[in-house]
């Protein structure tokens, strides 16, 4: 039996080479196909601007006609990228790293990139080198690090992995750029408006030792005080968990003298509350409390819980943002964006003479 004849548009050798090698139609059939050279069909993948709209227009009608579908390696040889981010993110459970990685994936969609995820749950230096390694392995362009602890940014810095990198909260390279919410204004904020309402001090719950953001806002808690002249005792160190909020909360609510207490998180905030309903303190009347995130649940606490917003969708978006300036721009070196906070003003905050406060001011 003869050969078949040849079918228009070469659409047999289409048939061929699919039967041969399990695949479908390659690039240098979509390019015989639309008349142009493999150099204007990688244009076209990649949304290159310097094409023609009618040739880009035919370029696409056959990959439609062909049935073409371009892989990710397709893409890669085309553009020499893979338009792949990784992120390593640390605690992903948590609202705020969670939130952060939604506004990334979201960001990362709409410029027509895909994220690899890896969630670490130790910070020590060879768990995030393993980390870099499969990412850089799966070929990512870039690196973004959720990086809330000192320990895992300097091991990134450590791991000299030659891609472009974006880090969270503190940037721990000359020419890394970072984006970070202003959690020491926030603390400020919040330590500043309980000041306001009359309290002579404000305790402090504090994230844990080690933590970026942990510790800016023990940094805006004691200016606060400072600039107030306000006595400002130890903070207390919780793990970010409710479970900590509320074994440190018991330790408060038994001190006579506490009156104000602002807590790192919200989720400590949440434990905070139980103990001191536990121990009878009301809240405001009694002891006011702020929190900080501001996690969907926060309005619909017992009372509503006044805290400190943070848009950490906006820093997932800010933070691709400088990954693309690095990838398809001209970067500037060791860029910082601070995204500012906000003070959500609820019902856990109350004057200092209001109930049994005014016992206690004599």
């Amino acid at each position: 039996m003869g050969e078949p004849e040849e079918e228009p548009g070469g659409l047999q050798r289409v048939r061929r080479r699919r039967a041969t090698a399990g695949g479908g139609a390659v690039m240098a059939d979509v390019a015989r196909r639309a008349g142009v050279s493999g150099q204007t069909v990688s244009r076209v993948l990649n949304d290159h601007p310097r094409v023609r709209p009618e040739t880009r227009e035919r370029v696409r009608a056959a990959m439609r006609e062909l049935g073409y579908r371009p892989t990710a390696s397709a893409r890669t040889l085309a553009s020499g990228r893979s338009r792949t981010l990784g992120v390593i993110s640390f605690d992903a459970a948590r609202f705020g790293p969670a939130a952060t990685l939604a506004g990334i994936n979201e960001a990362a969609q709409e410029a027509g990139y895909l994220v690899s995820t890896i969630a670490l749950t130790a910070a020590d230096q060879a768990a995030v080198r393993g980390a870099v390694d499969r990412l850089l392995g799966q070929g990512a362009d870039g690196i973004i690090a959720i990086a809330p602890q000192r320990s895992v940014g300097e091991a990134l810095v450590e791991t000299d992995h030659g891609r472009p990198m974006v880090t969270l909260d503190k940037s721990f390279g000359a020419r890394v750029p970072v984006v970070a919410g202003d959690s020491a204004s926030g603390a400020r904020q919040a330590t500043e408006h309980l000041l306001r309402l009359g309290h002579r001090t404000v305790r402090h719950i504090a994230g844990p030792v080690g933590w970026i953001a942990a510790e800016a806002r023990v940094d805006g808690w004691r200016a606060a005080l400072r600039d107030a002249g306000a006595e400002a005792r130890e903070p207390l160190f919780g793990d970010w968990s409710a479970d900590s909020g509320h074994e440190l909360g018991r330790r408060i609510a038994h001190d006579p003298d506490a009156t104000a207490v602002f807590v790192s998180n919200d989720q400590m905030a949440v434990g905070v509350l139980r103990a001191l309903h536990e121990a009878g303190r009301r809240v405001p009347e009694d002891v006011s409390v702020i929190g900080y995130d501001d996690i969907p649940e926060a309005a619909h606490l017992l009372p509503p819980l006044t805290t400190v917003r943070t848009d950490f969708t906006e820093i997932g978006r800010r933070c691709l943002g400088l990954m693309l300036d690095q990838l398809e721009r001209t970067p500037e070196p060791g860029v910082r964006v601070t995204i500012p906070t906000e003070l959500v003003i609820r019902e856990s905050c109350g004057h200092l003479f209001r109930g049994s406060a005014r016992q206690a001011q004599g």
